[in-house]
């Protein structure tokens, strides 16, 4: 049973590991997307840390929202155990637990792209994206405030999905 669970363990690892980097490849690629009028990766080279916070935040709303999803794919895992592994329920609870995860990770990237435009339209004295490029650093937090609390808002609605799954 030891070695079942270190298995069972590390084969959650390898999953999280893998579907953590496909999320972070996401949200950049989304990123640059929404801020399709700066050349992020000049903008890094250049020191600009403004730009640089606005990555570093997306990266950690989408670590916050994944993590919530593989808590989900652990539980899904763990009732795939006790109704085993390779029957039709623990099939389905490990398909559950993955789709929530997919479902959370979406929901970040078209949260975050969301809130973002949104912010662009309440402060209509204010082009962020334009201050961005200057480096000015008190709109990067301001933008970051938003992303984080997004985040949050979607990482509650990952684990209810997590607790009604469970």
């Amino acid at each position: 049973m030891l070695f079942e669970n270190a298995v069972v363990g590390l084969v959650q690892l390898v999953v999280a590991i893998v579907l953590a980097v496909m999320a972070l490849y996401i949200g950049f690629w989304t990123l640059a997307r929404i801020m399709s009028s700066i050349n992020m990766e000049q903008e890094l080279a250049k020191g600009n840390a403004a730009v640089g916070i606005i990555v570093a935040v997306v990266f950690i709303a989408i670590a916050i929202v994944v993590e919530s999803g593989i808590r989900g794919l652990s539980a899904g895992i763990g009732k795939a155990l006790g109704v085993g592994l390779l029957s039709i329920d623990g099939i389905i609870a490990i398909g559950l637990s993955i789709f929530q995860l997919v479902i959370g990770i979406a929901l970040a990237v078209a949260a975050i792209y969301l809130a973002l435009n949104i912010l662009d339209k309440l402060t209509k004295g204010v082009e962020e994206f334009e201050e961005l490029k200057k480096g000015n650093v008190a709109v990067a937090l301001e933008m970051a405030g938003v992303i984080i609390a997004v985040a949050v808002i979607i990482q509650s609605g990952v684990l209810g999905i997590t607790a009604a799954l469970a």
